[in-house]
């Protein structure tokens, strides 16, 4: 890690900004994701100005990280800059193994009270904002950070409950692999991903993949009614706000 950078999140805003912008002639509107999530996608990836949320599932957070970094992989690795929001137990380590370019992503573990303003500061900046949902977020809030992220081009993926995403994948059953009689360890992860959402993307999906690892393999696609790798010497970025002065 490069080192540790403190702003005000009032100058948030002028870090992240020169990060990466929308092609304002119009061009890579979708992002990439990886071949087996695309069918879960309206537009076969991260269309830019829409909301695409990750539900936690049952239990908790089984599985949602893992595919988060699954969505970020193929982004990440075209050149679009990603951050990760109030999730101070993403590790720099699985997403690297999950093939995320370290010096294109900033962390903010606990934005704090701002919460908002940090999330649209990001929004205005970097294509791929991802976003710990506080329980106490009204919907007012959550729509205007919605409007912004199509506004700006941008990709808001909000982890946790988020009503009226343009799309909402959750993991909702998961069988590990690895593990023999008495022995072996947990290698991966067989998780079927359901999607629903809105317009293009209302009528329900389901599919299979492996989670987590390297390499993404759908398993069985059909319609519905973490290890730490070497230590890289790439540049990782933490951004904590602090109270303007």
């Amino acid at each position: 890690m490069a080192g540790r950078m403190v702003v005000g999140s009032a100058a948030l805003a002028e870090l992240v900004r020169p990060a990466s912008a929308p092609d304002p002639a119009g061009g890579h509107r979708v992002l990439p994701v990886r071949a087996e999530l695309t069918g879960l996608l309206p537009n076969r990836g991260l269309r830019r100005g829409s909301t695409v949320a990750v539900g936690l599932g049952q239990p908790r957070h089984s599985g949602a990280t893992s595919l988060i970094l699954a969505l970020l992989a193929e982004a990440s690795r075209a050149g679009s800059w990603c951050a990760v929001v109030g999730v101070p137990t993403f590790g720099a380590g699985a997403a690297a193994e999950a093939g995320i370019a370290l010096d294109r992503l900033a962390l903010v573990p606990d934005p704090g009270p701002e919460w908002p303003t940090v999330v649209a500061a990001l929004i205005d900046g970097v294509d791929v904002v991802v976003t710990a949902v506080p329980t106490s977020v009204s919907a007012s809030v959550s729509a205007r950070l919605a409007a912004r992220a199509r506004q700006r081009g941008s990709v808001l993926v909000p982890y946790g409950r988020w009503d009226g995403a343009d799309v909402t994948l959750q993991v909702v059953r998961g069988v590990w692999q690895g593990l023999g009689p008495g022995r072996g360890r947990l290698r991966r992860r067989e998780v079927t991903v359901s999607a629903r959402g809105r317009g293009a993307a209302a009528r329900p999906k389901e599919i299979k993949v492996w989670l987590p690892g390297d390499e993404l393999t759908r398993v069985i696609p059909r319609a519905a009614g973490s290890g730490v790798p070497a230590a890289s010497t790439r540049r990782l970025r933490v951004v904590t706000p602090v109270a303007n002065p």
